[in-house]
């Protein structure tokens, strides 16, 4: 499941360069994630480090984009050319 930053972003800029992926951007807001490249940090890390690094928690999974495990890897793969 990708993860999204909800609207108690502080817009604290942490989190944007740990993504391992680069699924992190500044929308018109706040930062958001791009589900498409986002992997839970999936064959990077063992845990999502934006969820690690942010202050105020605001990076929940995101239920409108449902992924098993193996999903995320195939996705990290896909993203990495690895495979």
């Amino acid at each position: 499941m990708a993860l999204k930053i909800t609207d108690e972003c502080i817009n604290c800029s942490v989190c944007e360069p740990e993504c391992p992926n680069e699924a992190i951007y500044m929308g018109e807001e706040i930062y958001e994630i791009d589900p498409a490249k986002c992997t839970e940090c999936v064959g990077h890390y063992d845990e999502p480090q934006c969820v690690l690094v942010c202050p105020v928690d605001c990076v929940p999974k995101d239920p409108a984009h449902e992924e098993s495990q193996e999903e995320l890897f195939a996705k990290f793969e896909r993203l990495t050319k690895k495979g």
